[in-house]
């Protein structure tokens, strides 16, 4: 609920926030900036996960995005840059970097030879193993006021303002080029 300066309660609905009036500006500021905050503590927490592996934070986005994406035959590049936002030059040089040290292997698809599929060594897999009962309990720590369905239902909102922000970049995007 939104208190106008009228005295008015107004209820804002999941679906549509109104940005009318100074206080649900305010609001929507407050929200963003809050978002934000927990970006950067989400980052942080990904640079001390990676620095156990002595990787960079980058580096280890890509190690859990083939954790959690490859069903077995790898994950090709420009999938690993689709779900990071990152150019695929970008994957491609972290990767071989990766490669080199011995976290991921990286193979052209048979069918079609620029097509380059990733996956993780099996040092990796036990490294990321040993780090789960870790995770596990600071997951537990930062999630735990929340019942199942709670969760899911914060998950489904944040889903849709991502689709909303991502369909807002674009707009903000074409507006800045007129």
């Amino acid at each position: 609920m939104v208190k106008r300066k009228s005295g008015t309660k107004k209820e804002l609905a999941p679906s549509s926030v109104p940005v009318d009036g100074k206080d649900d500006q305010t609001m929507v500021r407050h929200f963003v900036w809050t978002v934000g905050s927990i970006g950067v503590h989400l980052d942080q927490i990904q640079h001390v996960w990676a620095k156990t592996l002595g990787i960079s934070a980058p580096q280890w986005m890509i190690l859990m995005a083939l954790s959690d994406f490859d069903k077995g035959q790898g994950v090709p590049v420009n999938e690993v840059a689709k779900v990071l936002h990152v150019d695929p030059s970008f994957v491609t040089t972290q990767s071989k970097l990766l490669e080199k040290k011995g976290f991921v292997r990286r193979k052209a698809s048979d069918v079609d030879a620029r097509i380059v599929r990733m996956s993780l060594t099996d040092k990796t897999c036990k490294q990321l193993s040993n780090l789960c009962g870790q995770q596990e309990a600071l997951y537990e720590f930062v999630f735990s006021g929340l019942s199942g369905r709670e969760f899911e239902d914060l998950l489904k909102g944040l889903s849709l303002l991502k689709s909303r922000l991502q369909k807002a970049s674009i707009m903000a995007g074409l507006e800045v080029s007129k």
